[in-house]
């Protein structure tokens, strides 16, 4: 284990389970947040063990000030100490929200997961849709389910649909929903149905892995 590890780790869901999904935040927070918290405990009532966790810029936060992230090589080594830390005897199936599971989506092939699940994927850059965060995609193995909001600004359905994206990989559309599944009123939908949405497709979709 490298001087970032053993991490700390936050469960949700029963002991016993066989399935563990690993979920990391966003940029701009914990993994205490309240998209986390409610993700993991919709999943824990599911019957799915929960583990959450933090990247090491996190421990930087400064007055409620969020640090920098870490670079690409410190959050790549400590997605792969966590799942290192938690393979034991669990089928891991790993993934969080945006830049969690983009980077979860960057080790899933060499961590030998199951499965890799990214809610709110940061296909591109706020305001740079050039800037295309899908060459790794192209050549995925790990069976991978992405949960995206059709308006979403790091990458709606009319961007996502143009990229060539790995065989293994499925997408699920959460209609007029933003980077956190929040859609508009004017929709019909709300976010707390958006959430029990993925909720239960992330559930049917770890289920469902061989």
């Amino acid at each position: 284990m490298s001087a970032h590890g053993p991490h700390t780790l936050l469960f949700d869901g029963p002991e016993a389970a066989s399935d563990v999904v690993v979920l990391a935040p966003g940029a701009g927070a914990g993994m205490r947040h309240p998209f986390m918290a409610s993700m993991a405990a919709r999943l824990a009532d599911h019957g799915l063990r929960v583990a959450r966790f933090e990247f090491p810029y996190m421990a930087r936060a400064d007055g409620g000030r969020i640090a920098r992230p870490d670079p690409e090589r410190v959050l790549r080594a400590t997605w792969l100490e966590v799942v290192e830390q938690l393979r034991g005897g669990a089928r891991l199936v790993i993934g969080g929200k945006s830049m969690g599971g983009r980077y979860a989506s960057m080790i899933a092939d060499e961590a030998g997961v199951r499965g890799l699940v990214c809610l709110g994927y940061p296909f591109h850059p706020l305001g740079r849709p050039e800037r295309t965060r899908t060459a790794h995609l192209e050549a995925l193995r790990t069976p991978a389910l992405i949960v995206q909001g059709t308006r979403d600004p790091m990458g709606s359905r009319a961007d996502v649909e143009g990229y060539a994206l790995a065989p293994s990989m499925r997408v699920l559309w959460l209609e007029d929903g933003d980077h956190s599944f929040k859609p508009r009123r004017a929709s019909g939908f709300t976010v707390e149905q958006h959430l029990a949405t993925a909720a239960d497709a992330v559930a049917d979709f770890v289920r469902g892995l061989p």
